[in-house]
């Protein structure tokens, strides 16, 4: 049976390498923790139909290598996002430094509207921390990010990244500020949605008197 849903949105998962992405994303899709995480090469991919203000909503979520060298082929994913998990790691100074060039990135390749979570990774780690959370929350205010500290060990707030970034989606097409339709968007309508549309259109063709002369 083939999953139906309202509206399907494209996420990226960007950020420096070692921050926890392919574990962020995993902890999402699976539920469970991934253990044996090598660097991504390349993209890599995932998705999972969730529930987001009574609409049911599929995220496909494309999950970047955050090493320099593949930079080139990672950005060729950006085009149509329609959100973003910006990630770092609490305990690397190095990686918040970089967030700057990953957000230019993200606005100018995927779209100026693109809607971004900023994740403070390994919470877990506290001990270590590098990066205080009211710094980062001013950064994120600042940048007009959301913004979560993250364990991708734990589970602790990584569901609510992704639902807190699709319910913000959500609420701007609702609003009428997005647009599905525009091309590049990172957003279609689903099975569901599309059925809805078009009722109405059809419904009104039958309605038409027909002339019999």
């Amino acid at each position: 049976m083939s999953e139906t849903y309202d509206f399907l949105f494209k996420f990226l998962v960007i950020g420096s390498a070692g921050t926890g992405k392919s574990c962020l994303l995993h902890q999402f899709i699976e539920n469970k923790f991934k253990q044996d995480s090598n660097h991504t090469i390349g993209v890599e991919f995932g998705s999972r139909v969730v529930n987001v203000g009574g609409k049911t909503v599929k995220l496909q979520i494309w999950d970047t290598a955050g090493q320099e060298r593949f930079r080139s082929v990672t950005r060729s994913y950006y085009r149509g996002a329609a959100g973003a998990l910006l990630v770092y790691d609490i305990t690397s100074r190095e990686t918040y430094n970089a967030l700057t060039n990953w957000l230019t990135d993200a606005r100018t390749l995927a779209s100026p509207n693109i809607i971004i979570i900023l994740c403070g990774n390994k919470k877990d780690l506290d001990a270590d921390r590098e990066v205080t959370f009211l710094e980062a929350s001013r950064f994120a205010q600042e940048n007009e990010l959301m913004f979560l500290e993250t364990s991708a060990l734990t589970g602790e707030n990584v569901e609510e990244a992704f639902l807190k970034c699709a319910r913000t989606i959500l609420n701007k097409i609702e609003s009428g500020e997005l647009d599905p339709e525009r091309m590049g968007s990172g957003i279609q309508y689903g099975d569901t949605s599309l059925r809805q549309l078009r009722q109405p259109r059809g419904a009104a063709v039958q309605t038409r008197p027909q002339c019999n002369c």
